[in-house]
């Protein structure tokens, strides 16, 4: 039986050889986390092991600058990522641009929503 995240990775594997994604994300068990390691290791990719507990690990994994950049970022818990390191992550991880400008400006403390002429109240 395949380890519920590992059985993701052939396809993000195959996404970032034909560039759809430069970054991904996969939260995994410790025992998972190693069997990851090795195929990460074996196809020559870029990886970033950030230990959440003595159970868990979220592994980042791509392009190498994409990794490079993570690798200054996460230096910690994700929850306690500034805005700006939060909004670069999700970028770089490929989510939405429109929610992850959302959430930056509702994490800065300016939750405003712009107005829909694209114009917005001066203060």
């Amino acid at each position: 039986m395949k380890p519920p995240m590992a059985g993701f990775l052939p396809q993000y594997l195959y996404e970032l050889k034909k560039g759809v994604r430069g970054l991904f994300l996969l939260t995994m068990s410790t025992a998972e986390a190693e069997l990851v390691e090795k195929r990460l290791t074996k196809e020559a990719v870029e990886f970033f092991r950030h230990v959440v507990s003595d159970a868990k690990v979220n592994m980042f994994f791509g392009q190498p600058h994409c990794v490079a950049v993570v690798r200054t970022i996460v230096t910690g818990p994700l929850n306690l990522l500034t805005a700006e390191q939060d909004f670069i992550l999700g970028t770089l991880l490929g989510y939405d641009r429109e929610q992850q400008c959302q959430r930056f400006l509702t994490r800065a403390g300016r939750g405003e929503a712009p107005s829909r002429t694209g114009c917005t109240k001066s203060r």
